[in-house]
């Protein structure tokens, strides 16, 4: 099967990519109505979910995946509709709404493209839902794969901490599709790279992003640790600084002129002067090669 590859673009990307709970909203989306729906304490839920899986050595996404599939027998059925609806009821951080466009406005006027990506182990049926679904280029999250009648079947997708970093490197390469494992082992010269990890900035809040953190630190990239500004709680982010998981961390305001935005738009800034510079050396190197005999 052939699968669609993104080629370099003529100028820079810069790829920003979110997890989502705590992330982009305050919290998890499951407890934003479908917890509720069921009639389950939120606490409860997640400690059963939790229980289920050690009880079977089972993955946790997984095993909130059935949960949430059992918990609704006999109330209501699990729809891919459905979870849209409640997708569409998930608070987003202030200023999350008008961040998408004015920060690619502010990209394309340095000579920047930027792309937005998830990265969850959410729901990928209920960020769809989400007024900011069609911001991001892809959105990588678990899901169901339903049958003709839009209830689940099975599970088509799951997303834990580590396997997240496999997407880094399919934005990396420009090989978007779950399946193309192919494209995103082949081997790509470094100036044929559609993004370099060093143009990736990953936004994260907890334990579960460290491997994207760890990642995209290496190789010069930026990591971003966020925190519930209302709360003030920054004991994650400490932990995360202290351990050198993350390079900065902000509250999760997402407005004109907050912390995010400047820090973001000097990424943006940064990202447009290193890469000219690339470009000269990508130049000056191919010109060597094309003359030493």
């Amino acid at each position: 099967m052939q699968y669609e590859r993104l080629k370099k673009e003529a100028q820079p990307v810069l790829a920003l990519c979110y997890d989502f709970d705590r992330t982009l909203s305050p919290y998890d989306m499951q407890a934003q109505g479908f917890i509720q729906s069921v009639g389950e304490d939120v606490g409860e839920f997640w400690q059963q979910s939790n229980k289920l899986a050690i009880e079977n050595d089972m993955d946790m996404n997984l095993a909130y995946m059935l949960t949430m599939v059992k918990k609704a027998k006999g109330k209501f059925y699990v729809t891919k509709k459905a979870l849209a609806e409640y997708g569409a009821k998930i608070e987003l951080y202030r200023g999350v709404e008008g961040w998408f466009e004015r920060i690619n406005a502010y990209g394309k006027e340095r000579g920047i493209i930027i792309e937005h990506y998830i990265i969850s182990s959410g729901l990928k049926e209920m960020i769809e839902g989400t007024p900011i679904a069609g911001q991001f280029k892809k959105i990588y999250a678990s899901a169901f794969m339903y049958d003709e009648d839009g209830v689940p079947e099975w599970p088509a997708q799951t997303i834990n901490y580590t396997n997240k970093t496999q997407f880094l490197f399919r934005i990396e390469k420009g090989c978007l599709d779950i399946n193309d494992h192919e494209g995103v082992n082949e081997y790509i010269p470094p100036e044929n790279i559609r993004v370099p990890l060093r143009n990736i900035v990953y936004f994260g809040d907890s334990d579960t992003d460290i491997p994207c953190m760890k990642l995209v630190n290496s190789y010069g990239g930026h990591s971003i640790g966020v925190y519930n500004s209302e709360s003030g709680n920054k004991a994650k982010v400490y932990d995360l600084m202290k351990n050198n998981r993350i390079r900065y961390f902000a509250p999760a305001d997402y407005s004109e002129g907050g912390e995010i935005d400047g820090l973001v738009k000097a990424i943006i800034d940064k990202t447009a002067a290193y890469e000219k510079l690339e470009a000269k050396h990508v130049a000056d190197l191919l010109e060597t090669r094309k003359n030493i005999k």
